[in-house]
């Protein structure tokens, strides 16, 4: 199993070791359940696993339930489905929304403790008196209320909005803490808003729902969290969490520490920017292989130990960078280098008739499954008189230094014999529609008696065994390398790339391919790496091409 090399939260853990930290160490993963995990979803998870791995730990996956607007169950057996993917098994899984009535007292508390009050400006307001980063903030009218009343007002206000007397939006229960805080996020903050709307899993017990930052520390709390790590954008919110631990009085208490995101070139991370793409229907849902989600690159053909390969290499660190979308390529054409099976396919079929090979003459050529790994043995393949070739293999006119087949040129078929095109044929169109070749029939084994020498090598499918095939070659999604800095006057729609997808219909692939399962792994030789299609039962996916000029 994958270990995680040493980092600044190791180090941060070893410390607290060190220190006498007696608690057995816990982490947790917690989405919202409102889309679908992306890759950048899988550093969390796979800093949040392998450091509990590391230490012989705890693990917990928990739905951030607390937005009732956008959750859905169709999320969050998604989110589960992709970490029983990734080998990220937790050791228990919670819902934040379970912990709802606990939430309720600990902000009861905090309202009898004089730390809590209703407010009744509205979100507008509320943005006016926040004040900026250069000036405070100011207090809001209800903050203090009449000194003699202020906690039983408070709490009865609390308790008319859980019992739906207000409209949406009108009260929220805000902690009193510092409108005058250089940090914006200690200015009072609201805790509880009133929301109705029905929830996946409580359904309509609640009116209220607690937020993120309220919530979050609470949850950590309560699972007994040792290390809450979390994203960089996260960081501002650590005093804020500090607040509510301390406040509401838990101890052993959690420690919050952060870390950068992952940012990939030429995609995009965004839930808001994948949800759009899926809802206009420029991909073909969220788990189309152009996307960047756990699910996509599931369907399109990347491993969970190429995926980790690649967070690993990317490096865990405070800084945020943009990490070249070429390094996941690498990882997975490195993994399929050594294991993937070679099988032959031709995605842009022209004919090759040998005219000296007998009719109807079947044989079988014995060909490696992969070259670097000679454990994995050989296969049959068998060959006939008609065959089909890659058009791009053949050329009338060909190109300096040109090395496959050409007018009265000769080349290797992998694995069988050497031909020597003697005949073009084209229909009315002037496209090529067949080439005769003659065969040196004494090189199925071996080179020709006289010792010349054939340079080039193509691959073939025998016509008479071919399997029908579509296959799917995928780009990046978008042109522009970093799509979170979009030039001013444009959307990141203007950049979605109209060749990200290349359907070639109608092509001819080896006969062993007809038993591949949906998710089998294959090279294409000399084409790349491709997937059998979860979706469509005569597709493959390209994976990544067989080379790139990007270097580790």
């Amino acid at each position: 199993m994958m270990e995680i090399a040493p980092n600044f939260l190791t180090d941060i853990i070893d410390e607290d070791i060190e220190n006498g930290l007696k608690e057995r160490i816990h982490t947790r993963f917690p989405p919202e359940p409102n889309g679908y995990l992306h890759i950048g979803s899988a550093k969390a998870i796979f800093i949040n696993y392998f450091i509990a791995k590391k230490y012989n730990g705890l693990f917990n996956l928990r739905y951030d339930d607390t937005n009732p607007v956008k959750e859905d169950t169709e999320f969050v057996e998604s989110i589960e489905e992709d970490l029983r993917w990734l080998g990220a098994n937790p050791d228990a899984i919670f819902y934040g929304s379970d912990y709802f009535d606990q939430c309720y007292e600990y902000a009861v508390k905090l309202i009898r403790d004089g730390k809590a009050y209703v407010c009744d400006l509205t979100p507008d307001e509320m943005r006016e008196y926040r004040g900026t980063l250069t000036q405070p903030g100011r207090e809001s009218p209800y903050r203090g209320r009449t000194p003699d009343r202020s906690v039983e007002e408070n709490l009865d206000l609390f308790e008319r909005m859980k019992n739906g007397e207000f409209p949406d939006g009108s009260r929220t229960l805000r902690a009193k803490i510092d409108m005058a805080s250089p940090n914006l996020n200690l200015r009072d903050p609201a805790i509880y808003r009133i929301v109705r709307a029905h929830h996946h899993r409580q359904g309509d017990k609640w009116c209220i729902y607690p937020l993120y930052d309220f919530a979050h520390p609470i949850q950590d709390a309560i699972e007994g969290i040792t290390h809450s790590m979390c994203s960089l954008e996260f960081e501002n919110h650590r005093p804020l969490y500090e607040w509510v631990v301390d406040n509401i009085g838990f101890d052993p208490k959690p420690k919050q520490r952060e870390f950068a995101r992952l940012n990939i070139t030429n995609t995009v991370m965004s839930k808001r920017y994948l949800r759009e793409l899926v809802e206009t229907k420029r991909v073909d849902g969220w788990d189309d292989p152009r996307m960047p989600t756990l699910c996509g690159l599931r369907r399109r053909g990347y491993t969970p130990s190429a995926i980790f390969s690649f967070v690993q290499r990317a490096g865990i660190a405070k800084t945020n960078s943009l990490v070249d979308e070429r390094l996941l390529e690498y990882c997975i054409r490195e993994e399929l280098n050594a294991n993937a099976p070679r099988r032959m396919a031709v995605t842009e079929p022209v004919r090759l008739i040998i005219d000296n090979y007998p009719e109807g003459k079947v044989e079988y050529f014995e060909i490696a499954n992969n070259p670097v790994d000679p454990e994995a043995g050989a296969r049959k393949v068998a060959f006939s008189r008609e065959l089909y070739i890659e058009r791009t293999d053949f050329a009338e006119a060909p190109p300096p230094k040109f090395q496959r087949l050409k007018p009265d040129g000769e080349v290797r078929l992998m694995g069988a014999y050497i031909v020597r095109c003697v005949q073009v044929v084209k229909n009315e169109a002037g496209d090529i529609v067949e080439l005769h070749c003659m065969a040196d029939l004494e090189t199925g084994n071996g080179m020709p008696a006289d010792g010349r020498k054939v340079r080039g090598t193509i691959h073939w499918v025998s016509a008479a065994h071919a399997v029908d095939a579509d296959v799917m070659l995928y780009d990046n999604l978008f042109t522009l390398e970093d799509v979170n800095a979009v030039p001013e006057g444009t959307n990141y729609l203007d950049y979605l790339n109209p060749d990200s997808l290349r359907a070639l219909k109608g092509c001819k692939l080896e006969a062993s391919l007809a038993g591949a399962k949906p998710g089998d792994r294959f090279q294409f030789v000399r084409m790349g790496y491709f997937c059998k299609d979860s979706h469509n039962a005569h597709t493959f996916n390209r994976i990544v091409t067989l080379k790139d000029s990007f270097k580790l």
